[in-house]
């Protein structure tokens, strides 16, 4: 199912791959994951990729979507040693990829929070991934990757927020409305949910809560 907004076509490949796609015929991925491509698209001109867990960081996926000359655009800290040539994306700043202005966000779960591992590691350290707030066609898009909710998330807007809900590794459903709200979007896809056992959520309950309150929820 694909979820249109202004001139951008989303679709969620499932998990938290997702598939942008402009009128002008601009194709774009984020964190393609094997476990949910349908055979080998390679349609895609920019690919990124905000961290290295293997449902994210995926080579066989990127070269799955990749068109021939797709640019690859992925987190500095990453070890890409498989790939011939990538774009380093900084923890925290601005670029230009093949004409997407690109603003990296820290993420990261709270290490004095619930989601964190059996030793009382968070999931996802600090420095160890980054969001995306991306401008396509003049669509500003926030993707924020495996994450909590955290303070400096609150200077962030954008028309289309693309939040992970599960819970467990990232926000649940109920952080992440209010992620949602503080982000004030047309429009909010969520993703990172129902793929595992730990993730499961009452997706219809997170796109009621809001939509109660005006904001426009898909979910795919």
């Amino acid at each position: 199912m694909t979820v249109e907004y202004e001139r951008v076509t989303f679709e969620r490949l499932g998990h938290a791959s997702i598939r942008i796609e402009t009128e002008d015929g601009l194709v774009v991925y984020v964190d393609p994951w094997s476990e949910v491509l349908e055979g080998e698209p390679g349609d895609g001109d920019v690919v990124f990729v905000t961290h290295d867990d293997f449902d994210h960081y995926d080579l066989e996926a990127i070269e799955a979507v990749g068109g021939t000359d797709a640019t690859v655009a992925a987190y500095e800290a990453i070890d890409t040693d498989g790939l011939d040539e990538v774009v380093d994306l900084p923890l925290e700043g601005d670029t230009t990829v093949d004409g997407i202005d690109v603003q990296t966000v820290p993420a990261s779960n709270d290490p004095d929070g619930e989601h964190v591992d059996d030793e009382g590691d968070p999931f996802h350290a600090d420095g160890e991934v980054i969001g995306l707030l991306l401008t396509i066609a003049d669509v500003t898009v926030f993707v924020p990757s495996d994450t909590d909710f955290l303070a400096h998330h609150e200077s962030v807007s954008a028309d289309v927020f693309v939040p992970p809900i599960g819970g467990h590794y990232t926000m649940d459903r109920h952080e992440a409305a209010d992620f949602a709200r503080s982000v004030d979007p047309d429009l909010v896809l969520p993703v990172h949910y129902d793929t595992f056992e730990a993730i499961e959520t009452d997706a219809e309950a997170f796109a009621d809560d809001l939509e109660s309150e005006g904001i426009r929820v898909e979910l795919f």
